[in-house]
């Protein structure tokens, strides 16, 4: 089987601290995958290594059995491998339907031609509110971005990210600074996704990891501690004494 993702001893130096050290990880196409740690643990660093963001001081990242070590971000973008951000990175003062038509347009490579309304091109258009209508956001298509409620905000940021027909997604902490009572929201986008997508988030909301994710991988320390099915991890007594200061028995 080809995995959509992989990473082979995948490391990352600042000086003399490693912040990823020797990190083996597989994401399967289709997979709903989590990837948890405490504060520190290097999750991010590891996400910014996957995009292209941060250059790895050794090792391999590999897509669809592919090395794009040196592929840069935008690189790795246009080859299928998305992401949203922990804190939203939206045209606020655009509507809706502009922002997840320009990300359509940078799929399509006709991002300089859009001087004027986003909405005015028809299929973008019609994309969009393809896209909105899964989400169930698409009654928003017309509202400035900045008037929504932070939920619906980061749905736009995942309406976004499919427009660029990603085959690996990353989710980076979507639950981030949205009210638990809507929460519940981010699950059932997450549940509508298209199942050939592989997805990869990364959440502190251990109610969100537990109800979405089929397999969750521990990052301490930039290294990974361990990796099992949510009830494995549940019952993990390493894992318990990393969250919680338990003994290890």
């Amino acid at each position: 089987m080809t995995l959509a993702l992989e990473t082979i001893r995948l490391s990352k130096q600042f000086g003399a601290l490693t912040v990823a050290d020797q990190i083996n990880f597989k994401l399967e196409p289709g997979a709903r995958h989590a990837l948890i740690g405490p504060n520190g643990a290097g999750k991010t660093t590891f996400v910014n290594l996957l995009t292209g963001r941060l250059t790895p001081s050794s090792g391999q990242v590999k897509m669809m059995g592919q090395e794009i070590s040196s592929l840069n971000e935008s690189q790795r973008v246009k080859i299928g491998l998305g992401r949203t951000f922990q804190i939203n990175s939206l045209f606020n003062h655009m509507t809706v339907l502009d922002n997840v038509s320009l990300g359509i347009s940078e799929r399509l490579g006709i991002s300089k031609k859009m001087w004027r309304n986003a909405g005015a091109f028809t299929d973008l258009k019609e994309e969009s509110l393809e896209i909105l209508s899964l989400l169930g956001i698409a009654d928003d298509a017309n509202e400035i971005v900045s008037q929504l409620p932070y939920g619906k905000q980061r749905l736009v940021e995942i309406a976004i990210s499919l427009g660029l027909k990603p085959k690996v997604l990353l989710l980076d902490e979507p639950a981030a600074g949205v009210p638990s009572m809507e929460s519940g929201r981010i699950l059932k986008v997450l549940d509508v996704l298209p199942k050939d997508i592989a997805i990869l988030m990364i959440e502190h909301d251990m109610d969100l990891v537990f109800q979405f994710a089929s397999k969750i991988t521990v990052l301490v320390q930039g290294a990974v501690l361990c990796e099992g099915t949510p009830d494995e991890i549940a019952k993990d007594s390493r894992v318990h004494q990393v969250y919680l200061g338990e003994p290890n028995e």
